[in-house]
């Protein structure tokens, strides 16, 4: 059953990896993937939350920042060193069939943290401003979702790997808008 799953994983990642590989999206995806290309949306996430909550706001990135340190702390420190599964791009079976897009990294796959992050992040968010702005809903998912997809079109995460840091990642965002609620519950 294991070995089904990592060979099903493997054949998914290759067709995405290898199968889509198009001009258009080597340039794109790696776009989508680096932290420094988001950073004006970051930048506008806390201007807003200040300027249109005041006080409220410091609450809004106050879990933004929590869901983001679990996120990384489990997905990284915990869960990668206890699985220890290779990342694609350092997998030796996988040498030939690797497209070096981005730099590999030296960490381990399993989860991946990208995803954990950005499905927590964009879950929290939209736990937060649903109620006022629907948009949230897809824009968000639309947003983590790309960014994961990314990790895996680059090589550097099987398609598991993002699936289970979204799952992790949703959780997350979850739980830390359940406190969020309870420690600021109108806006």
């Amino acid at each position: 059953m294991i070995e089904s799953l990592h060979n099903f994983d493997v054949e998914l990642f290759l067709r995405i990896h290898r199968g889509l590989s198009n001009g258009f999206l080597d340039w794109f995806l790696p776009l989508m993937r680096n932290r420094f290309f988001w950073a004006p949306l970051y930048l506008f996430i806390i201007i807003f939350c200040f300027r249109e909550y005041k006080k409220g706001g410091w609450y809004i990135i106050g879990g933004v920042l929590l869901t983001f340190a679990l996120g990384d702390l489990i997905s990284s420190r915990f869960i990668k060193p206890f699985v220890s599964r290779l990342r694609p791009c350092n997998d030796p079976a996988l040498a030939n069939y690797i497209i070096h897009r981005v730099p590999c990294g030296s960490g381990f796959s399993f989860p991946s943290a990208h995803a954990t992050n950005h499905f927590g992040i964009a879950v929290f968010l939209i736990m937060v401003f649903y109620p006022k702005w629907k948009p949230i809903l897809p824009i968000g998912l639309a947003w983590a979702f790309i960014i994961s997809f990314a990790q895996i079109y680059v090589g550097v995460h099987y398609p598991i790997d993002t699936i289970a840091g979204a799952a992790l990642g949703t959780t997350l965002g979850f739980l830390v808008s359940l406190l969020y609620k309870k420690l600021q519950p109108v806006l």
